[in-house]
């Protein structure tokens, strides 16, 4: 489980909001734009993100209109806020506004879809084993839900090009496949797959696409009318920089009639006209916490101006800086690089020794990663992938990370896995 306490402190103080502690690497220019702890050499923005301390704000601003009269904020006011987050998200993925549902996060996307849909005895539902482990689950219970089956394409890592990626998904497809899987960027791997290739390829053959776009908002240009998948879920937390619990899900119009919400409220009998059930139920789901959804918008006009060119040269920075990173990490570990460049966005996995296992749970955390935590200050996933006694060390690129904290993490490594 994840640890209940910091690490113990490399000096008595850890100085100022956005400094380092003594003795380690110094973020970016940009790091005291963010709340992250300076005690930590922060290396995980893909798990959970990060939140500027300006979008932050924002968000404690809507919170405090929230709870100053709640029957207004919900009632009168959230209708007309709700538009204007969905409007700034389209602009942003190049998405009808109307096409996006807002969800907490794009597991509760994928799910609101396979949920959703009806399969039947015999069917195949087909992913990849690079696919994020909930989603997984998520497919497997509709399928055994049906009595249908889970295909799994086994992708190359590593691999040399995204057309290995599409030649094996391809030859995993069969006269029963009924709808495909498939991560934009994969979690375990940080591979950014060919789903645009592979959209045009399923719908030729009569077969729809379920994206789960997780980490690609933020880290990669997006162009949803132009992927063309029936459904598309994304996080808005991670590299769009949103606070915790903002998402989307985008339904292909052709599709909307087929998907509704994992909670069923007043939408499904709701009269009205002007707006579409999608819309109307999405729109509601119960009283919630939705203030990090209306703090999108923020989080795009912030994110983008903490650079000259805006969002462009954002992500061209955080794709850079990987790049620098898994040539820093595969220097000092020996092993070479597993991916074109081309294939990656702002993540990099990198091959550790095989260690003896019997497997961990999801959301455990690896003995080593937890060593570099508690002696090295250092945030960043240790996975086992794709077996138990296989581990992949994963490192993100955000704007508050700096070259020197990979060339930190590089020595760490070295350091415990030659002990």
């Amino acid at each position: 489980m994840p640890p209940t306490s910091s690490p113990p402190p490399l000096s008595p103080s850890t100085a100022s909001a956005g400094a380092p502690a003594a003795g380690l690497p110094a973020p970016s220019e940009l790091g005291d734009r963010f709340a992250l702890d300076p005690g930590i050499v922060f290396l995980n923005h893909g798990s959970f993100g990060a939140c500027p301390r300006a979008v932050l704000a924002e968000q404690g601003r809507l919170r405090e209109r929230l709870e100053r009269e709640p029957v207004t904020f919900f009632v009168r006011d959230l209708e007309g806020l709700l538009d204007e987050a969905r409007a700034a998200l389209g602009r942003f993925v190049g998405a009808d506004p109307d096409d996006l549902a807002l969800v907490t996060n794009a597991t509760s996307g994928v799910n609101a879809v396979l949920r959703s849909l009806t399969f039947e005895a015999g069917d195949e539902l087909l992913t990849t084993d690079h696919a994020y482990n909930a989603c997984a689950n998520a497919l497997g219970f509709a399928a055994e839900r049906a009595g249908a089956r889970v295909v799994v394409a086994r992708l190359p890592f590593p691999v040399g090009g995204p057309e290995e990626v599409v030649a094996a998904v391809l030859a995993a497809v069969t006269p029963r496949t009924r709808l495909v899987l498939l991560d934009h960027v994969t979690s375990p791997t940080g591979l950014r797959l060919p789903v645009e290739r592979l959209v045009a390829e399923l719908d030729a053959r009569g077969i729809d696409a379920l994206i789960d776009g997780a980490h690609a908002p933020g880290m990669l240009p997006l162009d949803l009318r132009a992927i063309g998948a029936a459904y598309y879920s994304g996080n808005c937390h991670k590299w769009l920089c949103a606070p915790k619990g903002a998402a989307f899900l985008h339904v292909r119009r052709d599709r909307q009639d087929r998907v509704r919400p994992l909670v069923i409220s007043h939408g499904a009998n709701s009269p009205r006209r002007d707006r579409s059930r999608f819309r109307l139920e999405f729109d509601w789901v119960g009283t919630s916490d939705v203030t990090a959804l209306l703090c999108v918008p923020a989080a795009i006009e912030h994110v983008g101006a903490m650079l000259p060119g805006g969002w462009p040269e954002v992500m061209d920075r955080n794709h850079r800086l990987a790049l620098a990173a898994r040539e820093a990490l595969a220097a000092a570990l020996g092993v070479p690089l597993p991916a074109p460049a081309s294939m990656l966005g702002s993540l990099a996995a990198l091959p550790l020794p095989a260690v003896a296992s019997d497997g961990a749970a999801p959301m455990q955390i690896d003995p080593l990663q937890e060593a570099l935590y508690r002696r090295h200050h250092v945030e960043v996933p240790i996975m086992p992938w794709p077996g138990p006694t296989q581990r992949l060390v994963r490192v993100s690129a955000q704007l508050y990370n700096s070259p020197a904290q990979y060339e930190y993490l590089g020595a760490a490594l070295r350091s415990l896995l030659c002990a």
